[in-house]
């Protein structure tokens, strides 16, 4: 196992880096659930308050005092970009994990002595 070829070690170096993007991939995912979950979690207390409530809300580096329904608004328009960034993140995931996964295979073939005419 010394004597590792040229081209399996470049196919290692590859798999290493396919594992640090898929976890920075998942921790991008966690922090976008993460983020879906205290809109969640705003969106149900601001619907449960009654109607006169004071509402504020970050704009910026200012917290100003805003309308409910547009804090609503604005909450369910922000969970819904995180839920199309959680999709992404999730279909980026897959491929890499299927990449990852085909080229595991190849180096395993390569170590073992048994390369099949296809893999590359």
């Amino acid at each position: 196992m010394q004597n590792i070829s040229p081209k399996v070690q470049n196919q290692i170096n590859m798999l290493q880096q396919m594992q640090q993007q898929m976890q920075t991939i998942l921790s991008q995912k966690n922090q976008y659930e993460l983020a879906i979950q205290e809109a969640l979690r705003a969106l149900e207390e601001l619907n449960e308050s009654d109607e006169s409530v004071v509402v504020y809300m970050n704009v910026g580096s200012v917290v100003m005092q805003k309308p409910k329904s547009d804090v609503i608004a604005k909450l369910n328009e922000k969970k819904e970009l995180l839920d199309i960034r959680v999709k992404s993140m999730e279909k980026q995931e897959k491929m890499l994990q299927e990449k990852f996964e085909k080229l595991q295979q190849q180096v395993r073939q390569e170590l073992e002595g048994r390369t099949s005419p296809s893999a590359t």
